[in-house]
């Protein structure tokens, strides 16, 4: 959700992809420039850090009460499809090379810093701790689903890792 940031699903329609963040248009949503997960650079922003940034620039401008799970959740389910739009006609080929067009690049760091900004303020109004939550759940699939050759003890092959 773009706009005022206030969850009442006003867009400003400049396409900048600010996340609900209240960005004029000219500003880079909260995060991107982080970098990449796996090679961050030395001094890149850890989790933590952009969650408190995130609160304070929410607090900042008295957001806190539009920040409820059920406006966050919104507007983070908004923010994953404006991703998807990215993609939609895409062949898988094209899909692949998305980021090597310096357009489509930006666009899609957009949306994906968008549907992280909004999950990281959901994670913080819940008291998720993000880190600890996905670490738990890549324990559960490791056990649900063996490697193959492994024991697979009570794999279900017919159960994706999103029913759990």
């Amino acid at each position: 959700m773009r706009g005022n940031g206030n969850g009442s699903g006003n867009r400003d329609g400049n396409g900048d992809g600010d996340g609900g963040l209240g960005g004029k248009g000219d500003e880079a949503p909260l995060g991107a420039e982080a970098g990449g997960a796996a090679g961050q650079p030395a001094g890149a922003p850890d989790l933590a850090s952009l969650q408190a940034r995130l609160a304070a620039f929410a607090a900042a401008r008295d957001w806190g009460p539009f920040h409820t799970p059920k406006n966050l959740v919104s507007a983070l389910s908004v923010e994953a499809a404006e991703l998807v739009e990215i993609f939609q006609w895409l062949t898988p080929e094209q899909s692949a090379r998305v980021m090597d067009d310096p357009d489509s690049a930006h666009r899609v760091r957009d949306e994906v810093a968008d549907v992280l900004a909004y999950l990281l303020q959901l994670c913080e109004v819940l008291g998720i701790d993000a880190l600890a939550a996905l670490d738990a759940k890549i324990d559960r699939n490791e056990s649900r689903f063996p490697a193959p050759g492994r024991d697979s003890g009570a794999h279900d092959p017919d159960r994706h890792s999103s029913e759990s």
